[in-house]
């Protein structure tokens, strides 16, 4: 029953939400993607070398075909936002992946599994995350603050167990989330996570943890980001939307909507739709609605719906279903923080003009210009 400890605010954000989406207002969407090229669905061991090059380089060549026909209001193709695991740092691949980016497909950000075989420590998560970073900054990865300064990152959780939400399995360290603050974190897109045992009673929200930041799960409560309030305590939490969806054509019971796409659960407008009702938005910005969804683009069961004609058909239909209903941005998870952080500071207008409002991307190295 704890993986439903999130249902009676589901119940309460129908109650008291059932306006909030309707209107003229901005649809504000991100897709993070826990890219893992090694992954193999059986579990078990990762995937060889050659495999996670012909995957990462299938996907650099098809992912620009699909999408570039469907553009969002301002002109932007829909992209993903490469949640890369650190424990699988390769250059090579990495080199691959920010050629992909730079060339307008994306964005790549910090993705962490550990803990698996045991509880982790303090000190080696800090490392892999520090080395890690820094890595990523050497292939013309991750921002700054505009544009000076130490180097910040979006993060997920693998296995969705940030700071030890998970009764200790797939992380082990309590502190994480302090660890997250001190290496530069400003936002963690892990959640929803249900039907995880680690998914918070706190849903559909844009918040700041609860302090100390020390503690276990801090992120379980926290208050809610608010326009004329700019944040203090990173990183912020940047929810997707979950809830039920009762309209499906699956039996008779409903299913929980975790804004997860999949092989099986690919995007549709009836999916859009539940997204949008979640209404997360900064408090008194009712206006721009931001849906976070999340994927894992190079699991093979789910290549339908990443590279296949249900994804085309999603972004031709969202690109119709827009016309004088309401604005869409395709962004990456720093874009989606730049435009939360507008908001808080009671900016308005079309959030096309905040993609950069504080966080930009790092200059690529000069040994990498051409």
């Amino acid at each position: 029953m704890r993986s439903l400890r999130w249902a009676p605010a589901y119940v309460w954000q129908q109650l008291t939400r059932s306006s909030a989406h309707r209107g003229r207002h901005d649809l504000i969407i991100a897709l993070a993607d826990h890219f893992e090229p090694a992954i193999i669905p059986e579990g078990g061991s990762r995937a060889d070398r050659d495999t996670q090059e012909n995957r990462l380089e299938r996907w650099c060549q098809e992912y620009p075909k699909l999408v570039n026909d469907w553009r969002d209001s301002d002109g932007r193709p829909f992209r993903h936002t490469y949640f890369y695991p650190a424990e699988q740092y390769d250059a090579g691949m990495i080199d691959r992946l920010s050629e992909h980016c730079q060339a307008g497909w994306g964005e790549v950000e910090i993705h962490l599994h550990h803990g698996e075989n045991g509880a982790d420590t303090p000190a080696n998560t800090r490392r892999l995350i520090v080395e890690f970073r820094d890595s990523l900054v050497a292939h013309g990865c991750l921002s700054r603050v505009n544009g000076d300064g130490p180097p910040r990152y979006a993060f997920v959780h693998g296995n969705f167990a940030l700071a030890n939400s998970a009764d200790g399995s797939f992380c082990g360290v309590d502190e994480e989330m302090q660890i997250l603050a001190d290496t530069g974190c400003y936002a963690d897109f892990s959640l929803p996570s249900a039907p995880n045992i680690s998914q918070t009673a706190k849903i559909n929200s844009l918040y700041e943890c609860a302090l100390p930041l020390e503690r276990r799960a801090p992120h379980r409560r926290g208050r809610d980001l608010c326009s004329g309030r700019p944040p203090t305590v990173f990183p912020l939490i940047i929810q997707g939307p979950l809830g039920l969806d009762f309209g499906h054509n699956d039996g008779w019971l409903p299913k929980i909507e975790n804004a997860q796409i999949s092989g099986s659960h690919p995007p549709t407008l009836r999916r859009l739709e539940l997204w949008r009702r979640a209404a997360i938005t900064v408090q008194h910005r009712p206006d721009w609605l931001f849906i976070k969804l999340h994927c894992h683009g190079m699991d093979p069961r789910d290549e339908s719906a990443m590279l296949g004609e249900a994804m085309r058909q999603f972004l031709r239909e969202v690109a119709e279903a827009a016309k004088g209903n309401y604005r869409v941005h395709y962004v990456t998870a720093r874009e989606m923080t730049n435009m939360v952080l507008a908001a808080c500071d009671g900016r308005g207008g079309n959030p096309d003009d905040y993609r950069d409002y504080r966080l930009t991307k790092v200059e690529l190295p000069v040994k990498h210009l051409r």
